[in-house]
């Protein structure tokens, strides 16, 4: 338990010099708040959460890193995403790859600088494709590797913008019966 204190504390310090708080693999279960006390003097511009057993982010998070371009919390026991994320006003990159989400988190849409969305590797079924569609700057969003159901699938596909990644789909036995 020690050296993982160590080594977030460390790793605050070496984020005070170069701006990029990286805390991943740390086997964190939140955001302690000891790093926002150690961040307070730090314009973070990137923060890697990824590799750890984070089940959600405070929504204190946004107020603290408010300056962030990039998020990565891949590979954690995300759910959801606070609203208050909406008020990255500068993030560009967000990655809740391999986690645990069955919808695209609302408050992705309403980012208003959000150009990469990768949520592959989630339980995802539905996507709002409209909200999609009028997200006001997302280029790419990779949902590759979801059980995206079929009728979404297509109407992902037709998108012209943004540009979605899926993975083609298996049709399942049922729906191969002819009748």
């Amino acid at each position: 338990m020690a050296n993982a204190v160590t080594r977030v504390v460390l790793r605050c310090e070496d984020a005070s010099e170069t701006g990029s708080l990286d805390l991943s693999e740390c086997q964190l279960m939140q955001v302690p708040d000891a790093v926002y006390h150690l961040m307070r003097h730090t314009a973070l511009t990137t923060c890697n959460l990824s590799g750890n057993v984070i089940t959600k982010l405070p929504p204190k998070f946004a107020v603290k890193f408010s300056l962030i371009t990039e998020l990565n919390v891949s590979h954690n026991q995300m759910s959801k995403l606070p609203d208050e994320l909406s008020e990255l006003a500068e993030l560009q990159r967000l990655d809740i790859s391999h986690n645990a989400f069955i919808s695209l988190p609302e408050v992705a849409f309403r980012m208003p600088r959000l150009a990469n969305l990768s949520a592959n590797h989630n339980r995802i079924i539905e996507v709002e494709v409209e909200r999609l569609q009028a997200a006001p700057s997302l280029v790419e969003v990779d949902l590759t590797h979801n059980p995206v159901d079929s009728q979404t699938h297509e109407a992902l596909k037709a998108l012209e913008a943004p540009r979605v990644l899926l993975t083609d789909r298996e049709k399942e036995d049922w729906e191969d019966l002819t009748v």
